[in-house]
């Protein structure tokens, strides 16, 4: 038997944190990115690199409602940071 997957803290902290270099949405943070804009990376390609991984990774926890997970990992400057334990997570909360 496999052991559970686990998510790297350092992926979520970037997704979290890491603004998007280029394009249409050049300065947003990747979770603030909107579903559609990710959909169509993932339709058209992702980036090669770092950046394509993050996107990828960022695309499966928009498809399954998992925002909320990452309020706490944002920057406190940020005006959606939430002090709250991720594990205290359930689905359907927003």
């Amino acid at each position: 038997m496999n052991p559970p997957l686990s998510p790297d803290p350092k992926v979520l902290l970037q997704i979290a944190r890491m603004p998007m270099p280029f394009g249409r949405y050049a300065g947003t943070r990747l979770i603030d990115l909107p579903e559609p804009y990710v959909v169509w990376f993932r339709n058209q390609g992702y980036p090669r690199g770092r950046l394509g991984e993050l996107m990828a990774t960022l695309y499966e926890i928009k498809a399954n409602g998992l925002e909320p997970l990452l309020d706490s990992m944002r920057e406190q400057t940020d005006p959606k940071f939430r002090m709250k334990d991720p594990a205290s997570f359930r689905e359907g909360d927003r």
